[in-house]
């Protein structure tokens, strides 16, 4: 960027007096930024410039603190960009930037023969799967962007959905070759990676070596790896094995989709699996991410059905009358098992509260880790993540408990997860950087929604710009649409 002539700039925004957390996690301090267009073009003292000759728009910022845009790195907002462009639940809570196609599932490069195959139904009806290359995603997007920016994952379910008949079998060699076509392509057009959810019913038998031949493709394009692992409960250190092994063979930067101890048998457990990620971090690039919730949300999975904790329904499609109830209701007015009433609510979704808090703050404490919401944006009573998990982690885990320090806790929602996912030019409140900024009370902010009211906007968010737009102020979310889609460095640009 060329040097800014101070004296005689004109500047699209001046933020006055704002104490800066710069997402690098260092100490805060009190300075006044500058915004051209979409980029920041000073950080410094420039009060004396606060004048209508010198700035369109002045923001007082004093007692506030301002730090980069929230990275939401965990979302399922693929197609949610598209049906709800003002992104509302995340733009409240400061996330100006999501990283979309995670757990093995992703609408893009996605093409439907019928309904969409658990759990890719969680994105969206059958009728919103409009993309059969990501090229094709992506220029909807930037002909209609959202409030937000977004990075998007191919998924490895999404790619089986594509060109196997059988999810429930491992692919052939053709099949596999066939993906890593589609794959190859779709990280020419500006996917930044793959994701998978080995957990899932229509992954689950996919061995080892099919996720290598997609691996092997992402390594040609230094992509990143991303995965739910194969489970989350008793074998989980065998997951993460299976991870480790994939991502060193194929020397890819790896993610652990919001690691945790499921399973009451498992918690207390944390400890190990942090050794086991930190040991494997010593000679690999590595990281993980979290939400703030001791409570998992997910379609309804016969295999966690369990009365060692309680099971929440938030929708079932043949039984819509149901949600809003535990599975231990249902099955008393049922006069069934949790099992045959489980069964008989398919396909469904629940929040299990399956995990233990201790084990929550263990991870969120941890080094590599990054935040990520984990939101399913179309459930009709969606976990509080969805609405609350940034906020939660300023407020909660940082103002109230003291778990982290508030540089530390942004560091984990922006300049780390920049880092992680090569988002050049954000993350970080830096001269030259995009404008994506969030001013915040730090001795008010905080979640809203709970389990009940699970879609209540965050407090102390007092405004938000997504490349040097602003999108948020006064308790109102604005129709900026300034979003941008991230494509992975040397992506084909397709007009």
């Amino acid at each position: 960027m060329a040097e800014l002539n101070l004296t005689s700039a004109t500047f699209d925004t001046l933020i006055v007096g704002a104490k800066i957390y710069d997402g690098t996690g260092g100490h805060p301090f009190v300075a006044d930024v500058a915004i051209v267009a979409e980029r920041i073009v000073a950080i410094g003292d420039l009060s004396a410039l606060a004048t209508a000759q010198f700035s369109r728009t002045v923001v007082e910022a004093h007692g506030l603190c301002l730090a980069p845009g929230f990275i939401d790195v965990h979302t399922h907002d693929d197609l949610e960009v598209f049906r709800a462009p003002d992104m509302a639940a995340k733009i409240t809570q400061g996330v100006t930037t999501v990283i979309a196609g995670n757990c093995g599932i992703s609408a893009a490069p996605a093409t439907l023969s019928g309904e969409a195959p658990d759990p890719m139904n969680l994105l969206g009806a059958d009728t919103e799967f409009q993309f059969s290359s990501v090229a094709g995603y992506r220029a909807r997007f930037e002909r209609a962007p959202a409030n937000v920016n977004v990075a998007l994952l191919v998924g490895h379910t999404t790619l089986r959905n594509n060109h196997m008949a059988d999810l429930s079998l491992p692919a052939t060699a053709a099949q596999i070759a066939a993906m890593q076509t589609q794959l190859a392509d779709a990280l020419r057009d500006g996917a930044i990676g793959l994701s998978t959810g080995l957990a899932y019913g229509n992954a689950n038998a996919a061995p080892t070596s099919e996720v290598s031949a997609l691996c092997e493709v992402v390594k040609q394009y230094d992509g990143i790896y991303t995965t739910h692992l194969r489970t989350e409960f008793d074998g989980v250190l065998e997951a993460m094995d299976e991870a480790f092994s994939l991502a060193s063979q194929h020397q890819l930067p790896l993610v652990i989709s919001h690691l945790k101890c499921a399973g009451k048998q498992n918690w207390g457990r944390a400890p190990e699996l942090l050794a086991a990620l930190s040991a494997y971090g010593q000679h690999h690039q590595c990281s993980c991410d979290a939400y703030p919730y001791a409570a998992s949300s997910s379609t309804l999975d016969l295999k966690q059905v369990t009365d060692d904790f309680t099971i929440f329904i938030t929708w079932s499609q043949p039984y819509p009358d149901m949600a809003g109830m535990t599975l231990k209701e249902i099955a008393a007015v049922w006069q069934t098992s949790l099992l045959d009433a489980a069964t008989r609510l398919q396909p469904a979704g629940a929040v299990y509260h399956g995990l233990h808090e201790q084990d929550v703050q263990t991870i969120l404490g941890f080094e590599k880790t990054m935040i990520g919401s984990d939101g399913l944006p179309c459930d009709p009573h969606p976990h509080p993540r969805l609405w609350g998990s940034f906020p939660r982690v300023l407020g909660r885990y940082s103002r109230e408990l003291g778990l982290l320090s508030l540089p530390q806790a942004i560091h984990k929602m922006t300049g780390l997860s920049a880092r992680n996912f090569a988002l050049k030019g954000r993350g970080e409140v830096r001269t030259g950087n995009y404008a994506d900024l969030v001013l915040f009370d730090d001795k008010t902010i905080n979640d809203s929604a709970d389990f009940v009211n699970s879609s209540l906007p965050a407090k102390g968010i007092h405004q938000v710009w997504v490349n040097g737009v602003m999108t948020f102020t006064q308790q109102q979310v604005l129709c900026a649409r300034a979003g941008q889609f991230l494509a992975a460095t040397g992506a084909t640009k397709h007009d």
